[in-house]
């Protein structure tokens, strides 16, 4: 029997499903707002006491953290470096710049700023100073962290793997999602790729069984911002909202982690740099959808369409 819970956490709508013959996966599904919502105590910019945000004010000098806390930073450190930089989690100050200084469903166009200012990023994450033995973190005086999907790509993956005691899992944390194994039958899970252009419409659906799924676009939290259109999705480059002719990427990797760095790693690039970077990686797989409304597949992609089996 699969079981099913939805709720809301990190901002986003959650759903979390179990195949399990076990009158104890219910149970376990209901603590599932719970977990998150320790996660997003210690991992969220837009909770004033959060551990993150004691972490930021304290740049400069060597702070212990916790576990989760550690574990999503080196998940953050390994993105920016499997994505040469372009996914970081020292963008804080630059997605703040951009406007987005509060979380997305209290802003207001009253509460951005008039005009919009470039910003020049500087630094990385392999300057911040790390002592595992002590589990300290101390970042560059001049570096601010926000874990974004980063955080999110980790509590889908954790979460998963805490329900695969039960049975065949799958979580979706706001469009990250993480499988644990196929269905119970053997049947792989169905999971339907939206479609950027019409609301409540689907795409495709994906026919899937181990592994993660994420999708970035620049369609959802979008503002706008002396006379221009922002999103949240920062070009490490530029330090500003990235200029790309994607509207959303989706991306299939063996973990939710590698999916989220990938796919917004692609929407960065803009389509043709991008499907090359997908394509040379073998384990990943993607479908990229266009300002034009043209949508680009990677060669795996279609197999795990709905319509092709």
């Amino acid at each position: 029997m699969i079981y099913r819970i939805d709720f809301k956490a990190m901002g986003c709508h959650m759903i979390a499903m179990v195949d399990s013959s076990s009158s104890e996966a219910p149970e376990q599904l209901a603590l599932l707002p719970s977990w998150f919502e320790d996660w997003e105590q210690s991992l969220s910019r837009f909770r004033t006491e959060s551990e993150l945000n004691k972490l930021n004010s304290l740049a400069g000098w060597p702070v212990k953290v916790s576990l989760t806390l550690w574990e999503v930073f080196q998940a953050a450190l390994n993105a920016e470096k499997d994505s040469a930089g372009l996914v970081t989690a020292a963008v804080l100050d630059a997605v703040v710049n951009a406007g987005y200084d509060r979380s997305f469903d209290l802003m207001t166009q009253a509460s951005m700023p008039a005009a919009f200012s470039p910003w020049k990023m500087t630094g990385s994450l392999k300057e911040v100073q790390l002592d595992q033995t002590a589990q300290t973190i101390c970042l560059p005086i001049d570096m601010h962290l926000d874990f974004g999907g980063v955080a999110k790509g980790w509590a889908a993956h954790q979460a998963a793997q805490r329900l695969a005691e039960w049975g065949p899992a799958l979580v979706s944390a706001g469009g990250d999602v993480a499988i644990s194994a196929a269905q119970s039958n053997g049947e792989p899970w169905p999971l339907a790729i939206d479609d950027p252009f019409h609301p409540g419409e689907f795409l495709n659906t994906l026919m899937l069984g181990e592994c993660g799924v994420a999708t970035s676009g620049t369609d959802y939290r979008r503002w706008k911002q002396g006379g221009r259109w922002n999103h949240h999705i920062i070009d490490p480059r530029s330090g500003q909202p990235a200029q790309t002719d994607i509207v959303a990427a989706t991306i299939i990797a063996p973990t939710a982690m590698q999916a989220e760095m990938a796919a917004k790693a692609v929407l960065i690039s803009g389509s043709q740099q991008g499907m090359k970077w997908v394509e040379a990686r073998p384990e990943l797989c993607g479908m990229l959808v266009l300002e034009t409304g043209e949508i680009l597949n990677s060669k795996p992609m279609e197999h795990f369409f709905w319509s092709s089996l």
